[in-house]
């Protein structure tokens, strides 16, 4: 791992303070191994994959917390059967002291199980506030959405932010992950200049084998073209090896520093299931950049 230079290096490591990681309910081992190189009360998001039942998330949460984490499970509305069901899910998540931190997507469903068509029908519920949800992370899309026109975007953007205000619930914006840290910079800066002024997490991939990470890209719809692809440091004549972030973090703390210095914008870790080798990366790219992490000031 190559030493920045010092400007780089600060920019960074600015950037990467108070740091979020991604994991799913199957993971409690990996994140047991991972934490004693995690600062305390980092938020650990869990996903709600269809192929896992509620109490795994709920037990995934309360493992989390009990290792000085700061759980914040996920919940898919679209892949939620019924209005009980969310009910239910959210009992457990308080009774495991779990449900202060949420993330609130729409789902990969096209057609909803259940009652709930977007993020921002689950929010108008109004049961996140009825069992004391205080933050709820709501997606954002550096790169555009396949099947979501940029206006409905950020006017859905707007009404989530507005609906969550009102129910007095605070927000924050962690993104889908990219490979185009000018992109990413663009759009934070345009987030800004609407006036809005929540936490913004951008999404990064750990360290993962350069061909589970375009498949994962493709997946989503994220742009992964030629130019972006060697700019991010894969090899486009062998799939086989493992890439990082640095390029990309580097980029764009460096793109974020010379345009907002914007101290609300963090990083959040996609781990694809490698939550030791990610916090590994982190602490090893810490140190490259020439400082230690503070303990995560995430509250």
């Amino acid at each position: 791992m190559d030493r920045p230079m010092p400007d780089e290096g600060r920019a960074a490591r600015e950037l990467l303070q108070g740091f979020s990681l991604e994991m799913t309910a199957k993971d409690v081992e990996g994140i047991r191994d991972a934490a004693p190189l995690i600062p305390q009360g980092t938020r650990v998001n869990i996903t709600f994959l269809g192929t896992e039942e509620p109490a795994m998330r709920v037990d995934a949460a309360a493992a989390v917390r009990e290792l000085g984490l700061v759980p914040v499970p996920h919940i898919a509305a679209r892949r939620l059967p019924s209005a009980d069901a969310l009910d239910a899910y959210l009992r457990g998540l308080s009774a495991a002291h779990a449900v202060g931190h949420l993330c609130l997507i729409g789902g990969d469903p096209s057609t909803p199980e259940g009652p709930f068509d977007s993020a921002l029908s689950v929010i108008r519920s109004g049961a996140l506030a009825r069992h004391g949800v205080r933050e709820v992370a709501i997606a954002g899309y550096p790169e555009g959405h396949p099947d979501i026109p940029e206006a409905t975007l950020w006017e859905h953007l707007d009404l989530k932010l507005s609906a969550l205000r009102e129910q007095g619930m605070d927000a924050v914006i962690t993104t889908q992950f990219s490979f185009d840290a000018d992109a990413v910079a663009r759009w934070v800066v345009a987030v800004r200049e609407r006036g809005i002024t929540v936490p913004i997490r951008i999404g990064v991939p750990g360290p993962a084998g350069v061909k589970r990470l375009l498949g994962f890209a493709r997946r989503f719809g994220i742009g992964a073209n030629a130019l972006i692809v060697r700019k991010y440091g894969f090899s486009l004549t062998s799939l086989m090896g493992k890439a990082g972030p640095d390029r990309f973090i580097r980029d764009l703390a460096h793109a974020l520093d010379q345009q907002l210095k914007d101290p609300r914008v963090g990083l959040h870790f996609y781990t694809f299931g490698g939550l030791v080798a990610t916090a590994e990366w982190i602490h090893h790219f810490t140190e490259a950049s020439g400082d230690s992490l503070d303990a995560a000031a995430n509250t």
